[in-house]
């Protein structure tokens, strides 16, 4: 089976807002700048260019190496970092939550998307620098959402008390966890090398920003990758006009619910629901979120509070403890960064449409929307298995009970399909019709429930003929229903159940070359990879 796309819309899979944004539907063109084709980067750059200054770029790139602390740095990664400070380079930007182990596989998705994007930028516009920034979601505190993995369908998972910023949690408990992984991937040179991604991850940096930094720089070490933490406090110094708006104006409440009705009345659902103040106070173990009352604001849960003058004060003082939540985040990180584009999942670019009018009011330039790629990794045993059974790549997006009942039809040697037996009833009755039309009412009524009757009668006859046909033809059912729950666990995509390390256990580094080698960010299209 030859790797293939599959339309976003043809999967099942993907919102209405995504699959419309896709096609370029003309409701949407005001809940975004530009659509991601390549020819549309150069006005964004154009656009994006004045935005920062020397001094600022010189601040990103600093901070950015004393993040790394004592990672090792490849070269290509530092050429990156250095990049920053010239006025003609430019990021495009993914961003992800700190998911143990990387989560789920589309982490590995959306980085190549990125990487490959920043690539084909660089050869389209040669004059100019393009860098691929992950931005690693330091400041959540949803613990529960971050703390396992999947593998060979059970959790792996990091047991402890949580709270306050994730990335500032200790790496402590993590060695249980690396004992309990090295059992389930048992012996051999691949697993040994993620036994030593993760070890070398997690028992050797002190907290979890550290630890995923470590873990994504191995990773994608030959890539140029560069990694960036938002939560630092001479980062936030240029944020700090922003997070004065929104305590004092209550700005990003005002202009995102206006633009989020917009998007409601087209039908689209709200993705994220905008609050009075858009921001968390952040300290150790400690982010809540800051709620004004009756001129005073209030650190939710806590016994702190400020008047509107101590609560300013305390954000130019202490900048860091400002964090802003998923609806501010993506307007601290166009602050900072010269970034073009943003990559994301489908969830992430729904609440970035609720913020183009904010951006606009605050005239920060608005990038670039691009749909991360989305990938099933087609194993060559499987795919030998499809083909001895006729079944298209394309059937197993499915529900599973259609497509069992498809692949029921088509290899039954029994007609299962009764149209012509319903088509030719209804000619029978229409004749019926005709000749009650010329007595009463009542007989005009009862021609029609007799019919309804027989059409009945044979839909059940066909739905007894198949389930006859399923229970017969069990056997070859049972291999495509196996086909199916392999490459979609949960009658969920893969990407959003499996962890990496499965396949990297098969595959080893050849995995991450063959993902880099065969994801195109601009093909927007769902990608079938045969393995």
């Amino acid at each position: 089976m030859p790797t293939h796309s599959i339309p976003y819309k043809n999967t099942g899979y993907f919102s209405k807002l995504m699959c419309d944004y896709l096609n370029e539907n003309s409701s949407l063109h005001s809940f975004y700048n530009r659509f991601p084709a390549l020819e549309n980067f150069k006005p964004q750059f154009e656009e994006k260019r004045s935005q920062l200054s020397l001094a600022q770029r010189r601040t990103l790139a600093k901070r950015i190496m004393l993040q790394y602390g004592d990672n090792n740095i490849s070269q290509g990664t530092l050429s990156n970092i250095d990049l920053l400070y010239e006025p003609d380079t430019f990021t495009v930007t993914t961003g992800h939550q700190l998911n143990l182990f990387t989560g789920p596989l589309y982490f590995l998705y959306k980085i190549f998307s990125t990487i490959n994007l920043a690539e084909k930028l660089n050869k389209e516009y040669p004059q100019h620098y393009f860098v691929p920034i992950y931005w690693m979601a330091t400041e959540d505190h949803d613990f529960e959402e971050i703390n396992y993995f999947n593998l060979f369908g059970s959790k792996v998972e990091w047991q402890r008390d949580a709270s306050g910023a994730v990335g500032e949690l200790s790496t402590e408990g993590l060695k249980k966890v690396k004992e309990q992984l090295k059992k389930k991937l048992g012996a051999g040179k691949n697993a040994a090398k993620l036994i030593s991604y993760f070890a070398e991850a997690y028992q050797n940096n002190t907290n979890l920003a550290d630890a995923t930094r470590h873990l994504a720089n191995s990773m994608f070490w030959e890539y140029g990758l560069v990694i960036v933490d938002g939560n630092d406090q001479e980062l936030k110094k240029a944020f700090i006009p922003y997070a004065e708006k929104e305590l004092t104006e209550n700005l990003s409440f005002k202009e995102v619910t206006e633009t989020t009705k917009k998007l409601t009345d087209l039908g689209f659902s709200e993705q994220v629901h905008p609050r009075e103040i858009n921001l968390f106070y952040l300290k150790e173990n400690l982010r809540e979120r800051i709620i004004e009352q009756e001129d005073r604001f209030y650190v939710n849960e806590t016994e702190i509070s400020f008047s509107k003058e101590e609560i300013l004060k305390e954000l130019h003082e202490y900048p860091e403890r400002f964090s802003p939540n998923a609806l501010l985040r993506p307007l601290y990180q166009e602050v900072i960064l010269p970034n073009l584009c943003y990559i994301g999942g489908g969830g992430e670019l729904a609440y970035w449409f609720q913020l183009k009018d904010y951006f606009e009011k605050l005239e920060v330039p608005f990038p670039i929307l691009l749909l991360r790629n989305s990938a099933v990794l087609v194993p060559k045993t499987a795919s030998e298995k499809l083909k001895k059974l006729h079944v298209k790549i394309d059937d197993l997006f499915l529900p599973q009970y259609d497509l069992i009942t498809k692949h029921t039809r088509s290899i039954s040697k029994i007609d299962i399909d009764f149209s012509k037996q319903k088509k030719h009833l209804e000619k029978q009755f229409k004749d019926l019709y005709q000749l009650a039309k010329k007595t009463d009412a009542s007989f005009l009524g009862a021609v029609g429930a007799q019919e309804k009757k027989q059409l009945n009668g044979l839909d059940n006859l066909e739905k007894r003929l198949l389930k006859a046909q399923k229970r017969n033809l069990s056997e070859e059912l049972d291999q495509v229903r196996n086909i199916q729950n392999q490459l979609f666990p949960n009658q969920s995509l893969q990407e959003r159940q499996l962890n990496f390390s499965e396949f990297y256990l098969e595959y080893g580094e050849d995995l991450l070359d063959f993902l880099k080698e065969n994801l195109d960010p601009l093909d927007l299209n769902f990608t079938v990879l045969a393995l």
